[in-house]
């Protein structure tokens, strides 16, 4: 499976590096392939090709969406993507870490406004970065949790095996809109860690009776 990625910072990489060990095939979506950001990923990992975004998008299986948030509409809506998966691992984040959208709607709504022909599943932020490089609990007997939505069930089953490869147990939270809630766990974590102090290696787990 081919994968590209529009955005390399923290949450990017940790996810591209983690799938290329996988033996996922990782190309950098970038209108400037030569920029610092692209460089210092590929440093980090050399196997790492980089492409234009569109480029990147015709030749991918799935593509990732791995930037800030205030970005994604003017990255999104000059591109095609022909139906493919889209991964939103963005969140809307406002002042006081709250949500940047007032809660009306969800980030992963706006983008799949702002990218009509692809098929977004909301995935891979409900942590921050720091358990998406390593979701290794071996003290316990059960896998973390990732919990996505979406509207299209064969992207779903895209994600979920991507989610296997990086030792997640998925949880399909139901339809696209879900997403808000999602967000909303998303500013939890990031409250206890980034503002409380709390430290950065936990997770959810999903546990059934």
């Amino acid at each position: 499976m081919k994968l590209a990625f529009i955005g390399i910072g923290n949450v990017g990489f940790a996810l591209a590096n983690n799938l290329q060990k996988k033996g996922r095939d990782i190309v950098i979506a970038h209108n400037d392939i030569k920029s610092e950001s692209v460089l210092s990923a590929q440093r980090k990992n050399s196997d790492f090709k980089a492409l234009p975004i569109q480029e990147a998008i015709d030749i991918a299986d799935v593509i990732f969406l791995a930037t800030p948030f205030k970005y994604n509409e003017d990255i999104l809506k000059p591109l095609d993507f022909r139906g493919k998966t889209l991964v939103d691992c963005t969140n809307p984040v406002g002042a006081g870490i709250s949500h940047g959208l007032q809660s009306q709607i969800s980030g992963a709504e706006k983008v799949q406004e702002w990218a009509l022909n692809s098929n977004v599943v909301k995935s891979y932020t409900i942590y921050g970065f720091e358990n998406l490089e390593n979701s290794n609990f071996s003290k316990y007997n059960v896998k973390p949790v990732m919990m996505i939505a979406g509207n299209n069930d064969e992207s779903k089953k895209q994600v979920s095996l991507l989610n296997s490869d990086l030792g997640f147990q998925t949880l399909d939270t139901g339809n696209l809109s879900q997403s808000l809630h999602l967000e909303h766990m998303t500013l939890l974590w990031v409250k206890m860690v980034r503002a409380n102090g709390h430290h950065p290696h936990f997770t959810w787990a999903y546990l059934e009776r």
